[in-house]
């Protein structure tokens, strides 16, 4: 069955929202709205509808001029099988020694790698963003410098993979935290299905605000791949939640927000030591002085 989008951007979070609530009272009546603000560094917001049958583009214009937007697009999106078709085109990756792969490239997996399997429903955090992939490879890096996990925590940890990986080269419990009970809900999904659990913790947190990361703390390893603005917001507490010599793994960082970042960090006593940039995205490796 088609269905179909309608898709505009504006200036404004509470513009947007209110386009967004307005979208809510359309003749066909859409299946769901969204608003978001798009990560391109522009302060633009996204309003999309997703209608079963086709919106009426005359409404669609009046409420864009109504709200100051740009006009709607409005696309068909055929019926497809998006698992099937995420199994054709996301191939495995590998990240140094760790190997992310769907089970339908099990027989793909290289002797003497990490393996990590999520599956391709399961799409977001696969390695092939290149957050998610600039992760795994600091954390390769740091292993093969010789440094050991003891106490390491992923915030935000989506699918869990990068606390997979620490887990994969490290002993001990690593604990995976985020804010969404369903991103908890996949993450623990993910570790069963790696043989993992009782090496990943999964918990729903904000932060650090979970007892069992408090009792955990002070951490030598933290991953936090989320945006910019929770990175900022997080620095403090991640000054206190890091141990002296302790490294932080920070990405969801657009090249250009890199710099910001860093002097954040910075002021918080937690100091760069290196950078890596894949596409549009950076990924930051800091040490706590």
């Amino acid at each position: 069955m088609t269905t179909y989008t309608a898709l505009t951007t504006l200036s404004g979070k509470d513009q947007a929202e209110a386009l967004g609530e307005a979208m809510e009272a359309l003749w066909p009546e859409p299946t769901g709205v969204g608003v978001f603000e798009m990560e391109d560094g522009s302060g633009l917001w996204e309003v999309g509808g997703y209608f079963e049958d086709q919106p009426d583009d005359t409404e669609l214009a009046l409420l864009a001029a109504a709200f100051g937007a740009r006009p709607f697009v409005i696309s068909e999106v055929p019926d497809t099988d998006w698992v099937a078709k995420v199994r054709r085109e996301l191939v495995p990756v590998e990240a140094g020694r760790f190997f992310v792969y769907g089970s339908h490239d099990a027989d793909k997996v290289p002797q003497g790698s990490e393996p990590l399997l999520i599956e391709a429903a399961m799409a977001f955090g696969t390695g092939h963003h290149g957050t998610t992939l600039g992760c795994l490879r600091a954390l390769d890096a740091l292993a093969t410098e010789g440094f050991t996990g003891q106490s390491v925590t992923d915030v935000g940890c989506g699918t869990a993979v990068l606390a997979m990986g620490a887990a994969r080269i490290w002993p001990g419990t690593i604990l995976a935290s985020d804010i969404d009970e369903v991103a908890v809900d996949v993450a623990r999904a993910n570790v069963a299905a790696n043989d993992l659990a009782g090496r990943v913790k999964c918990v729903e947190a904000a932060g650090f605000e979970h007892p069992d990361l408090s009792a955990a703390a002070p951490f030598d390893l933290v991953f936090a791949n989320i945006l910019m603005a929770p990175l900022i917001a997080l620095a403090p507490d991640m000054a206190r939640h890091l141990c002296t010599g302790g490294y932080a793994i920070l990405s969801g960082i657009l090249n250009e927000q890199a710099d910001e970042v860093i002097a954040v960090y910075e002021r918080n006593e937690i100091n760069l030591t290196k950078r890596q940039e894949i596409g549009e995205w950076t990924t930051l490796t800091l040490q706590k002085a």
